[in-house]
């Protein structure tokens, strides 16, 4: 048995052919270019047209996603996929089954099936990069919520609002790598686009009061967000996905940051699939939703 899975994401898709043990054989990444969901689309269509081996299809989409049925309430970045309901178009196109999960329950998933999560009840995965997104894993189960939109971890305060647009002061607009890229940008008259998450740190590395001060801000932001994470859901461990991740002394630096918000008991890694998370997670929840329909 070969399943082809796919990772959605607004600037890159990213394809696989994996074994059901979790071996992936087969990898591949393209360039998505605004959020295209058309380019998509037809990028999927290509590469299952050069895999016609595989004997099923997993998918691990952005927004808001009903495991279930398929349908894609809001697709993220990728209003494409609005109101579209991607597993029934892929099983009209291939006729072969399908699955699809959130993207960032199926980087929780893929924790639970091959990672650090095997032996735990109660768990969450919080992800960096342009926005802030989450998992949860909790009394020995995914929690998807009511209308399939728990985790948004970014969408929570990470300071008190002020009376215009509330918004403004959630995780997604404060705590991300996009804005610390814009802030440094603003503080040193540069455009954006030659600014990176590596050059911000290097300089924080070599004590330059700018990165200093927007690096401090980033982290007591993170912890903000896991302070508020860790009394809500009581987790024993949070796994921490993202580029900023592949910094060496990131743990460490967090958890010195953490040390002033008074919480230790809770076990702070990073996750442990990286760049494959969603392709494994997804994978994962094709193998549950076959073995549930056995």
């Amino acid at each position: 048995m070969k399943i082809a899975a796919f990772d959605i994401g607004g600037t890159a898709l990213k394809m696989g052919v994996v074994l059901p043990h979790g071996e992936i054989i087969l990898t591949k990444s393209a360039e998505i270019s605004g959020s295209d969901g058309e380019q998509i689309l037809a990028k999927m269509k290509v590469f299952l047209a050069e895999n016609t081996d595989v004997t099923g299809i997993a998918v691990s989409a952005p927004g808001y996603v009903n495991p279930k049925t398929g349908l894609i309430t809001m697709g993220g970045a990728i209003r494409r996929f609005d109101n579209f309901n991607l597993k029934e178009w892929l099983e009209a196109e291939t006729g072969l089954p399908v699955a699809i999960e959130n993207d960032a329950n199926c980087a929780l998933l893929a924790e639970k099936w091959l990672g650090k999560g095997q032996e735990l009840d109660d768990f969450l995965c919080l992800t960096i990069g342009t926005g802030i997104g989450g998992g949860i894993f909790s009394n020995g189960e995914l929690v998807r919520g009511g209308r399939f939109r728990a985790g948004e971890f970014g969408y929570m305060f990470s300071e008190r609002p002020g009376a215009f647009r509330p918004g403004r002061y959630t995780l997604n607009e404060t705590t991300t790598m996009l804005v610390l890229r814009r802030q440094y940008a603003e503080l040193t008259g540069r455009p954006l686009e030659e600014i990176t998450g590596e050059e911000i740190f290097a300089n924080y590395d070599a004590h330059d009061a700018v990165s200093e001060r927007l690096v401090t801000e980033f982290y007591t932001g993170i912890c903000t967000g896991l302070y508020n994470l860790i009394y809500l859901f009581d987790p024993t461990h949070i796994f921490i996905g993202g580029g900023i991740t592949s910094r060496p002394t990131f743990i460490a630096e967090l958890k010195h940051h953490m040390e002033s918000f008074g919480l230790r008991d809770t076990i702070i890694e990073t996750a442990t699939h990286k760049n494959q998370a969603g392709l494994l997670g997804a994978v994962y929840h094709f193998l549950q939703e076959e073995n549930r329909h056995e």
